[in-house]
């Protein structure tokens, strides 16, 4: 198994390995050839693909071989010049409500138009590279704006469902209902429940004969079994029509006002954008989560766009729906394997056969199986998790907003609105400030709750001049956000509040956070000459770490009564701060001095916001997802540079982040007992072996003698270093490849031994028993890493056709 995946290219190059990345392999090729998960997961895909491009040609009242249409250009089109490999574009429930509303307004050929025009605006949004833009909007409008969609299609295809014809619009269909279920087709809705009853229950079916039938699609299972039983039956149903292909209908020049098209257009390029774009993020997600997949390729989303576009202006061209990534087929592409965009273009494949060879089939299908084949996809796109997720943050409003803006008035319109409801939300947060204050055993606390700004500074200075003077304050910030009116009001207070005998306790998240200068607010008011004064500190960007990052300054000669030889008696005064010192700090060295100030300021600042967590992982115990390797470097803070907190990363570290190969000679069973621990007690998911610029030990790797069995190292350090051996004869052997960084070649030989180092400590950890038996069960992951201190940069390892390569970690790889 690859250590990980190119972390940075848009066609990564292939490489051997049990779980291909998600993405495709490099241009250039000898022929073309089809993995076989890529062959299966095109035929799953496809067999979802067929019934519901029918079905939703069917609601939106195009011609049925629109859907066909849009489901080949989709996969043909958009898989091979789209950004996201495993995303598969076709015909969309999301679009239907603007689809269905452009085709009542002005007919079916300036339909087509409207997806060209759409087609043309997503090239030009992709040439401006502002794809990224889409993903600002708030997930409460999306997912709002789906569920209304969702909503619509389902109360239409209800009136279908009862073998009847639905109405315009969704208060009009609702009115119209009672008449329907008045007058329902008895054999329509047998055919309805049926497929939907099977849609179901399928994926539920028990044992491992349910598990093998389950590869079946539920929807495919669903239109067959009710097309079999109603050709059966003889029921006399409405079927299936299509026309022949020599009197399909093309685009046509856009007729209408100028003003109505234009509004078209951009729903359409709204929906078919946003829906597109947030698909490949969550496509990217789902392969992340597949068992092996190691470091995935986040999708291209401008060249997604771009893909996006391309398919609409031929779908359009030839008389086919708008185009946009859809999430059932693109979940069921991931789910089934597939390894790169050639899954999506043979579905296209064998969408354009169906539609030249299987018609006389097709055309057995009845229209109300198809019609609640699409009411149940516009049920689950009112998903009820993410109405909790929009509750949970405290957004159901625009939710609501903007779900029933699309019921009542349309898609344009109810975006609108979820967008309005947005603002005043956001508005309404900012200057929405709770201020408290209560008295304790004789402390003040002042509470702020909410953002900090100058609308609640009145408030702020009412409750501050509350705190009598001389009194113990503490002032709690519960926000994510102060401005410099209400930092200045704060410090004034606070600096004249100490002047006059009081103490002053900044807690809560303000702390940290740079204004003006927030480390003087964070911290308090501190003594002439300790770690944190103006002038002296050296930290600024990072205030939790001033007292372990600080220098005291060196006292002067004649620094009064300074007696650097002695140490302070209990009682006696500091000299620097004119403080007596309690019973604990007896005999207390510079060093001890150092190491209490900062266990002190854990106790203060960082204890009761962890508290909490800490104990439940002490009443859990320790679940960590990864074994992370690196040097003992006090300049590497694992932490910090992989944004991990308790209980995230078991860590090993030593000198030069070596792995003993197994049986070594001078081994050291630590480092083989944590790994057997991890990988077989605690069953981490992933190893990571990190490395370092400007490494000691490996510069005295460099600097070294070769020593032989016969002349063993005289010290402890030196023989730990000889597991750095191999990385050395590797760095020499100049037949292999070395390692290097994207971008620029390693600035010296230290470097270039950094990265060699990396890689040989991977083959180390291969050859550990555990580790190999993990690894072959796929249960496992190898990761490399280097982090470069000057640069504060970290570099993940990938293999490419030209060898090994650290690639930077760059934002796109790490969206949401």
């Amino acid at each position: 198994m690859s250590a990980c995946v190119p972390a940075g290219a848009t066609e990564p190059a292939h490489t051997e390995r049990a779980h291909p990345p998600h993405s495709p392999p490099p241009g250039r090729r000898r022929g073309f050839r089809v993995a076989s998960a890529d062959l299966s997961a095109a035929v799953a895909v496809f067999l979802i693909a067929l019934p519901l491009s029918l079905g939703i040609a069917l609601t939106t009242g195009a011609p049925l071989q629109a859907g066909l249409v849009a489901a080949a250009v989709g996969g043909l089109v958009a898989g091979r010049l789209g950004g996201s490999p495993l995303q598969v574009s076709g015909p969309a429930a999301g679009l239907t409500v603007v689809t269905a509303d452009v085709i009542h307004q002005y007919g079916w050929r300036t339909t087509c138009a409207v997806t060209v025009l759409a087609g043309l605006a997503q090239l030009g949004l992709g040439c401006l590279r502002v794809a990224r833009g889409a993903l600002a909007v708030s997930p409460a409008i999306v997912h709002g704006m789906l569920a209304g969609i969702g909503v619509t299609i389902a109360v239409a295809q209800a009136h279908i469902v009862l073998g009847g014809e639905p109405q315009s619009s969704v208060p009009d269909n609702l009115r119209a209902l009672p008449a329907q279920l008045a007058g329902l087709d008895p054999a329509a809705l047998a055919m309805s429940v049926l497929t939907l009853a099977v849609l179901l229950l399928w994926p539920r079916l028990p044992g491992r004969a349910g598990h093998l039938l389950r590869r079946v699609p539920a929807a495919l299972v669903a239109v067959a079994g009710a097309t079999a039983i109603a050709a059966a039956a003889g029921l006399v149903l409405p079927l299936v029509d299509l026309p022949s292909w020599r009197s399909h209908a093309l685009a046509g020049l856009p007729e209408g006002p100028v003003l109505g098209l234009v509004a078209a257009v951009l729903a359409t390029t709204l929906v078919c954008s946003v829906q597109s774009l947030l698909g490949a993020v969550a496509v990217d997600k789902l392969a992340s989560a597949r068992p092996g997949a190691g470091h995935v390729v986040r999708s291209d989303l401008d060249r997604e766009l771009l893909g996006q576009g391309a398919a609409n202006v031929v779908s359009g061209t030839l008389g086919g729906l708008p185009v946009a990534g859809v999430a059932v087929r693109s979940t069921a592409n991931v789910h089934a394997g597939a390894v790169s965009r050639n899954s999506t273009m043979l579905h296209g494949v064998l969408v354009v056969a169906a539609a030249l060879l299987l018609v006389p089939l097709l055309e057995l299908i009845p229209l109300a199986s198809l019609a609640a084949l699409v009411m149940a996809v516009g049920i689950r796109m009112v998903s009820l998790h993410h109405i909790r997720t929009v509750t949970r943050h405290r957004e159901v409003l625009v939710y609501a907003v903007t779900a029933l803006g699309v019921i009542s008035l349309g898609v344009l319109e109810g975006v609108a609105l979820g967008i309005a409801a947005a603002v005043g939300v956001a508005l309404h947060r900012l200057t929405r400030t709770r201020i408290t204050h209560t008295e304790e055993d004789g402390v003040h606390h002042v509470h702020v709750r909410g953002q900090l700004t100058f609308l609640a500074v009145p408030r702020l200075s009412r409750a501050l001049h509350l705190v009598p003077q001389g009194a113990d304050a503490v002032v709690a910030l519960d926000g994510s956000f102060m401005d410099h009116a209400a930092y200045e009001t704060l410090q004034d207070w606070q600096s004249t509040h100490t002047a006059r005998g009081g103490t002053v306790e900044i807690t809560g998240r303000r702390t940290g956070v740079r204004i003006a200068e927030p480390g003087a607010l964070a911290s308090g008011p501190v003594p002439d000459g300790e770690p944190g004064t103006s002038g002296d500190c050296r930290c600024r960007a990072w205030t939790a770490w001033r007292n372990h990052q600080c220098d005291r300054p060196s006292p002067a000669p004649d620094d009064a009564g300074a007696r650097p030889d002695e140490t302070l008696e209990s009682g006696e005064a500091d000299p620097r701060t004119g403080r007596a010192l309690s019973a604990p700090a007896r005999g207390r060295t510079p060093g001890g001095r150092q190491l209490a100030r900062g266990l002190s300021t854990f106790q203060r600042r960082t204890a009761p916001l962890v508290r909490g967590e800490l104990a439940r992982l002490a009443r859990e115990g320790q679940r960590p997802s990864q074994l992370f390797l690196t040097c003992a470097d006090s300049r590497v803070v694992t932490s910090m540079i992989t944004s991990s907190g308790p209980g995230d990363l078991f860590v090993v570290r030593n000198v030069g982040n070596l792995v003993p190969p197994p049986g070594a000679e001078s081994g050291d069973d630590s480092v083989a007992a944590a790994i057997e621990y991890a990988v077989d007690v605690l069953a981490v998911r992933s190893i990571t072996v990190c490395g370092h610029s400007g490494c000691g030990a490996m510069q005295a790797l460099l600097d070294s003698r070769p020593a032989s069995p016969a002349s063993p190292a005289a010290t402890p350090l030196g023989r730990w270093l000889r597991h750095g051996g191999p990385s050395l004869e590797r760095l020499r052997d100049t037949g292999a490849p070395a390692p290097r960084l994207a971008g620029r070649p390693p600035a010296d030989d230290v470097e270039q031994l950094c990265l060699t180092n990396v890689v040989q400590q991977l083959e180390h950890l291969r050859a550990h028993e555990s580790v190999a038996h993990a690894l072959k069960e796929g249960s496992l992951e190898l990761h490399g890493v280097y982090f470069h201190m000057g640069e504060a940069q970290a570099y993940l390892l990938a293999e490419q056709e030209e060898g090994r390569v650290f690639d930077r970690v760059r934002d796109v790889d790490l969206v949401v």
